[in-house]
């Protein structure tokens, strides 16, 4: 039997995805009411400019008081997808202290600060939801922490980015150059007018921390997370790519250590096989790889951004809190009981692609040769090209500490037969 009493939304922001959101609770507010068992109501939608034309939203809903909308006492669910640190954070914990569970989409808040959000929910018995906090449409969070619950996960490593997917797979299927394909991105309203958030694997970063938090029943926060850009990226490192059968992604990996012991996460482009399932990812699309004992090998693809796919994500959670409150029950909240130390980057062991340029003579190659075995790291191919004294050498290593590998570069670089490093990428998938 459904309650005729309608559970009460308030919605936090109005922009690109809280209007997909009030959009969805309207023209679809009976299919939602039989799946919750009872009416879903907007109740108030808090932003900062009123005066804006919002269709399908009565304007006595708007209000530029989110505190006072958050703390009213009647509202059942808050929906926060305003973003940023602050005021994110004092509404959401608000809301909990005036009875309100909370749905976010609020990544950078979650990486920093998740571990008080969600005391702060179980403080006041109240749900704490987020999976469109992580790749937009995809279903991720609630597999990880609820279907996988069972198993032991090893490894997240995946695409969490559209923009600088849609930018990498410009550049290899075109040949374009960062710069030209970032362009492409921006006039095509992939790329913000400032993408440093992006290109940089700050919006990575903080999707892996949430991600290797929920994997390994750790907290990890965004300060724990390795990160590195792909602006240094150059059509040159995708030719050297297609030679070796790989293509270039921008990847968010989190590991556990071979014994156990430990965890890592980290943002940083990277090779990987184009018999790799993530190698296939065109466009603008996420996709999330994930390797556990049990269930083995699992991805999950798809649109990872945008009003309406975001929405989705935000919508799903919105049913399973509303579900909760009729039950007068909670959802899982977190789980860090294994409380594992992140390592450090320089204890990250995989393989890598190093391109230096060389003088164009004999013994170069011997040269090289023996600073890769001095620090213990095995060479497994080299490429050598030659030209009116100048060459270029490419060297791929077995798995390598990231420590034993940055060591090998300073000695590199010590050598006057070799001109300069013109890059460094790690080659991950395999």
């Amino acid at each position: 039997m459904m309650r005729t009493r309608p559970l009460k939304v308030a919605l936090l922001g109005c922009g690109v995805v809280g209007s997909e959101v009030a959009r969805i609770m309207t023209t679809h507010a009976d299919d939602l009411a039989a799946r919750i068992g009872a009416p879903v109501e907007l109740a108030g939608v808090a932003v900062r400019r009123p005066s804006k034309v919002r269709e399908g939203i009565p304007a006595d809903l708007v209000t530029t008081d989110a505190t006072a909308l958050v703390k009213r006492g009647d509202i059942d669910v808050v929906v926060e997808v305003i973003g940023g640190i602050e005021p994110a954070r004092t509404l959401i914990t608000t809301a909990f202290e005036h009875g309100a569970s909370v749905v976010s989409a609020n990544k950078a808040l979650l990486a920093q600060d998740g571990a008080a959000l969600h005391a702060a929910a179980e403080e006041n018995g109240r749900d704490l939801y987020y999976e469109a906090a992580v790749a937009g449409a995809i279903p991720l969070i609630r597999p990880l922490r609820e279907s996988l619950a069972g198993d032991k996960i090893n490894r997240v490593m995946g695409i969490v980015n559209g923009t600088t997917n849609f930018i990498l797979d410009k550049m290899d299927s075109t040949g374009a150059g960062y710069q030209e394909a970032l362009d492409e991105a921006t006039a095509l309203g992939y790329a913000e007018a400032d993408p440093t958030a992006d290109v940089e694997g700050f919006d990575a970063a903080a999707k892996a921390a949430i991600l290797a938090g929920i994997a390994f029943h750790t907290r990890v926060r965004l300060d724990d997370v390795y990160r590195e850009g792909m602006t240094e990226v150059t059509a040159a490192d995708f030719r050297s790519a297609k030679e070796m059968g790989c293509t270039i992604k921008l990847l968010a990996i989190c590991e556990r250590a071979a014994d156990g012991g430990s965890v890592t996460a980290r943002v940083h482009p990277a090779m990987i096989p184009l018999s790799h399932p993530l190698a296939s990812v065109r466009g603008a699309y996420n996709a999330v790889f994930v390797e556990s004992d049990a269930a083995g090998q699992l991805m999950f693809y798809g649109p990872g951004a945008g009003g309406a796919p975001t929405a989705s994500a935000v919508l799903g959670d919105l049913v399973a809190v509303c579900r909760n409150r009729l039950n007068g029950a909670t959802g899982p909240g977190e789980s860090a009981y294994a409380a594992l130390p992140v390592s450090p980057m320089g204890d990250v062991v995989t393989r890598y692609h190093i391109s230096l340029d060389v003088a164009d003579k004999p013994g170069v190659l011997a040269q090289v040769a023996t600073v890769f075995a001095e620090h213990g790291v095995s060479i497994d191919t080299v490429r050598q090209q030659g030209k009116d004294g100048e060459a270029s050498l490419v060297v791929v290593t077995h798995r390598a500490s990231d420590a034993s590998l940055s060591g090998t570069v300073e000695a590199l670089r010590g050598l006057d037969t070799v001109r300069g490093v013109a890059s460094i990428m790690r080659v991950e998938g395999e």
